[in-house]
């Protein structure tokens, strides 16, 4: 019996919880949310808090967001990128010490797309104090 090809249900711009499954590369992840930017034929390419990841289609859940809420999603992912190049602008610093490289660490692997005032606060000082930042 031959299969019939199911087309993949994701759009361009919605967003979906990750399923880490088998997949060691979204081992920690699972749960986390992420914005759909490519479309194959049985995988995407979800932006999340930490980078991009091709995942196929049974690692996905849709959250069934509005298309406000989507763009809204959008604007916090805008973000969150500012934050990793934050991060990572600070991490390419050789002199940097073990509590600040630990502190950016967890800023890196948080599950929110957003800081507490404290996260923010101890992220700017550490810019600070290495001379990095705006």
């Amino acid at each position: 019996m031959e299969r019939t090809k199911a087309p993949n249900p994701y759009r361009v711009g919605e967003v979906c919880f990750l399923i880490a499954k088998d997949n060691p590369d979204l081992r920690g992840k699972g749960g986390c949310w992420g914005i759909v930017n490519h479309v194959g034929e049985f995988s995407c390419t979800v932006t999340m808090w930490d980078g991009e990841y091709t995942v196929r289609i049974d690692h996905l859940k849709p959250l069934n967001y509005l298309e406000s809420e989507c763009q809204q999603m959008q604007q916090i992912s805008d973000a969150c990128s500012g934050l990793r190049l934050r991060i990572s602008r600070l991490r390419e610093n050789e002199n940097l010490e073990d509590a600040p490289s630990s502190v950016l660490k967890h800023l890196g692997e948080l599950k929110r797309p957003y800081l507490t005032l404290v996260e923010e606060k101890l992220l700017g000082l550490i810019e600070r104090e290495y001379g990095v930042g705006d």
